[in-house]
């Protein structure tokens, strides 16, 4: 039988091999899990087996809802009383459409959860009128793509779901951490547009009874995201249920009312949300078989030594020995498998340095989402460039001054966790460990 490394080296370089020829994701991952178990005694019918278990979570049952919510939203056309809103708010500032489009996004990503479907809503709206105004194609696309971040970010974030079912993390601690660093990224990207992007045309500021007007027309979809995160932080729903009602109330009341010929297109919707379930689906099983193929042999354990031996338990090294380590990876791989095939190495390295789970959920989250517009995989950049009709180096080049933006939001993460987490400690106390005091006043946090 071959050593462990050399497995772990074939297992990786036949899964980056088949990935930079184009083979999807989750068959590359698979291909290197097959050949691996063709090395150790494992059968490939416990593999097979561990592939269904990587799917087999009830809280992944909330991605399906979280992709229908948004792709109900963007087919029945009402997103673009959203984009009338942001274009009554900050529409007047230097930047004009680039600050609508940053805005838009952070309304839109606390429905949809995906950045993909950001990015296909913003490239849909907001790229056609751009153009007319002369902003350059590919500063539209990496101003898209890096906005389009902000879904992962904040919740709904499909990509905190994942993390925290795998990673055993609150999954309603998760939202509230990353509605900071998600706010950070888009202040940052409305800054940037500000100051150095085109001037765009001028428009003049919209009158208190047209702000009105906006978000009167736009008041019920924006209802949405309070359904979702106050459901779950209630206690009312579960993240799945939360979803499933969400979705009965676009379908009751939203659609009805703003848009009622929509309604014979539903079953089309439904349809499109499970074709596009599936893709994460099959990745999250191919990369838990994967993932516990490298647990089986050892290799957390060998890269968590590593890390351990060059930052100790000190918890900033640490993270930002892990933040080094993903933005690595996410050049290569998909955010959620990345998650899958890491946690193990994760979860030793955030008890050795005693972080808090949420903390290092967040400040990975954030990591991956900035893997999303960095080449040479970069799924958020690669989706707008083609929307747009640009070169994929062209948009990578005018996305660069942006990283910037992500690299401030990733140290402020690691440095003012106290920030990070005041939110979760104030409204859902528990999810950061924080237990009721034995006199029953208040709560008392670690």
């Amino acid at each position: 039988m071959l050593p462990n490394s050399v497995i772990l080296s074939i297992m990786t370089v036949m899964f980056l091999t088949l990935g930079y020829l184009g083979v999807p994701v989750a068959f590359a991952l698979m291909a290197g899990v097959l050949v691996g178990t063709a090395m150790t005694p494992i059968s490939y019918e416990s593999m097979i087996g561990q592939l269904f278990n990587g799917i087999d979570s009830e809280a992944l049952m909330a991605i399906p809802f979280f992709l229908l919510v948004g792709e109900l939203m963007t087919s029945a056309n009402v997103v673009i009383r959203i984009a009338e809103l942001s274009q009554a708010l900050v529409g007047h500032i230097r930047g004009g459409l680039a600050q609508v489009t940053t805005v838009f996004s952070m309304f839109f990503s606390g429905m949809s959860g995906s950045s993909s479907a950001d990015v296909a809503v913003l490239s849909r709206t907001m790229a056609q009128p751009m153009a007319r105004e002369g902003y350059r194609p590919e500063f539209v696309a990496a101003l898209i793509a890096a906005a389009s971040t902000i879904a992962a970010l904040v919740p709904p974030s499909i990509m905190a779901v994942v993390y925290g079912a795998i990673g055993n993390v609150s999954i309603a601690g998760l939202f509230l951490g990353g509605i900071v660093p998600g706010f950070i990224v888009g202040i940052g990207l409305m800054i940037y547009c500000y100051f150095f992007g085109p001037a765009g045309m001028r428009r003049p500021r919209a009158t208190f009874g047209q702000l009105s007007s906006a978000t009167r027309a736009a008041a019920l979809p924006l209802f949405i995201p309070i359904i979702l995160l106050g459901g779950i932080l209630s206690g009312w729903f579960t993240p799945t249920e939360a979803g499933v009602i969400a979705i009965v109330y676009i379908l009751v009341i939203v659609i009805p009312i703003l848009n009622p010929g929509h309604l014979k297109l539903v079953p089309r919707d439904f349809v499109h949300a499970g074709l596009i379930y599936s893709l994460p689906m099959i990745t999250i099983g191919a990369a838990s078989a994967f993932g516990w193929l490298l647990a089986y042999l050892r290799g957390p354990i060998v890269v968590a030594g590593w890390i351990g031996d060059f930052a100790g338990t000190d918890p900033h090294l640490i993270m930002f020995s892990l933040v080094a380590v993903f933005v690595i990876v996410g050049d290569f791989i998909e955010p959620i498998p990345a998650i899958i095939i890491f946690m193990p190495v994760v979860n030793v390295l955030t008890e050795a340095g005693n972080i808090n789970g949420v903390h290092m959920g967040v400040v990975l989250i954030v990591t991956l989402a900035f893997g999303l517009i960095t080449p040479p995989y970069g799924l958020s950049l690669l989706m707008a460039s083609k929307f747009i009709g640009v070169k994929f180096s062209a948009a990578l080049k005018a996305s660069l001054p942006i990283y910037i933006i992500f690299f401030g939001a990733i140290a402020f993460a690691i440095f003012f966790p106290n920030v990070i987490l005041w939110l979760p400690k104030m409204v859902f106390p528990e999810s950061v460990g924080c237990f009721k005091a034995p006199g029953g006043a208040g709560y008392i946090c670690p």
